[in-house]
């Protein structure tokens, strides 16, 4: 005897509602077959035309390319020098940075490292090379254009070049001669000038200066800062032997004396470069406040900055 299931069918669940925010999933069997798809690369089905291209965007040109276009093309520019040798581009260490940089340029159009007509590299590439600040290369560039080793030129194809041919001062000929007739004696002579007037000026400083020697100080201080070519010289020497008769010591003095007689015809021939004036002045005023202030570190250490710098300007310039 069979038996009959009385059981009733359990009532369909209801699909449970969407989450809200949720993205709705397609149908699995809405999904196209991955055999249909075309392949990468592969040939259109017969019948089918090409592809149509993508439309490029059309970009208007800048003001900056029109003109350019209009202008039609540009004569071709020789690129900046390339920095030569290692030893002309060191690093420029002490206190005398604008003194350094304007030697180090002079030295490299002298030896002809950056010849006539050549455009120097860019600036930035010179400073980080000498590791000087921008503004003090743009100092030593201005003082070397003022003494007619360079001229700056501006536009697309400007920059600074060397214009340097011939000696910029009359008699800038005879003292380079007079520096290579001196041989090794230009170095012997600046050292000890750098020793002699460093120690005088310390010495100066222990000593105990009379009213009258201070004021002379003064004095000679004050007229070195006169910037009329025909006694700046002459005042400069005075300041220095001035320093050294404060020393106190008469075989010191003389020893200065004769150092500045063997240098005076190259130290005379400098060219003019203002920015070195100023700083000149600066290092003047140091030396002989030190002096006033019984301070022989400090008057020592700024008559060698002040040596230093003289030295290199007499070694870039003329040496």
């Amino acid at each position: 005897m069979s038996t009959v299931d009385t059981t009733a069918d359990p009532a369909p669940r209801p699909d449970p509602a969407p989450r809200p925010g949720a993205a709705s999933r397609p149908d699995p069997a809405s999904r196209p077959d991955p055999a249909s798809r075309p392949l990468s690369g592969a040939a259109p089905p017969p019948g089918a035309g090409p592809p149509a291209a993508a439309s490029p965007a059309v970009r208007s040109p800048s003001p900056r390319r029109a003109r350019a276009r209009a202008a039609g093309p540009q004569p071709a520019q020789p690129p900046p020098q390339a920095l030569p040798g290692p030893s002309m581009w060191r690093p420029v260490r002490g206190g005398n940075a604008f003194e350094i940089t304007v030697s180090r340029l002079a030295q490299a159009i002298r030896l002809g490292l950056v010849s006539a007509g050549e455009r120097l590299p860019p600036e930035r590439e010179l400073a980080d090379r000498l590791r000087v600040s921008r503004v003090t290369l743009r100092q030593a560039i201005g003082a070397l254009r003022e003494a007619g080793y360079l001229e700056s030129r501006r536009g697309r194809s400007g920059g600074t070049f060397v214009v340097y041919a011939v000696p910029p001062a009359a008699d800038r000929s005879g003292a380079a001669l007079l520096a290579r007739e001196m041989g090794a004696e230009l170095p012997d002579a600046l050292d000890l000038r750098w020793v002699l007037e460093s120690g005088a000026a310390a010495l100066a400083a222990t000593r105990a200066l009379s009213a009258g020697e201070r004021a002379h100080l003064v004095a000679c201080l004050a007229a070195s800062r006169d910037r009329d070519p025909a006694v700046r010289r002459v005042n400069d020497s005075r300041l220095h032997l001035a320093i050294a008769a404060a020393s106190g010591c008469a075989s010191l003095a003389a020893a200065i004396a004769d150092v500045q007689l063997r240098l005076d015809g190259l130290l005379a021939a400098i060219p003019v470069l203002r920015r070195n004036l100023d700083h000149s002045d600066a290092q003047h005023a140091r030396i002989v406040e030190a002096i006033l202030a019984g301070d022989p570190a400090g008057a020592r250490v700024a008559m060698e900055e002040h040596c230093d710098g003289t030295a290199e300007l007499v070694r870039g310039l003329l040496g």
